[in-house]
């Protein structure tokens, strides 16, 4: 038999802090004001905050149904 490895599962708590959030705004700024494409900004903030969201409800999820 092999060797079982224990495990212990720690929780972290994942926050955007006001600076990240500066970044995506002067991302998404430098795509619209100085590669002139708007629409592709705001696609990228969408899909970062969307990104944000999924990562919460992965995490929400293992704590709550795993025990994790």
């Amino acid at each position: 038999m092999a060797k079982q490895k224990k495990t212990i599962a720690t929780t972290r708590q994942i926050r955007v802090s006001v600076n990240a959030v500066q970044n995506i705004n002067e991302i998404t700024g430098y795509i619209a004001f100085v590669n002139h494409q708007p629409l592709n900004a705001i696609k990228v903030g969408d899909a970062l905050f969307s990104l944000f969201d999924r990562i919460q409800q992965i995490h929400l999820y293992l704590k709550n149904v795993l025990n994790f």
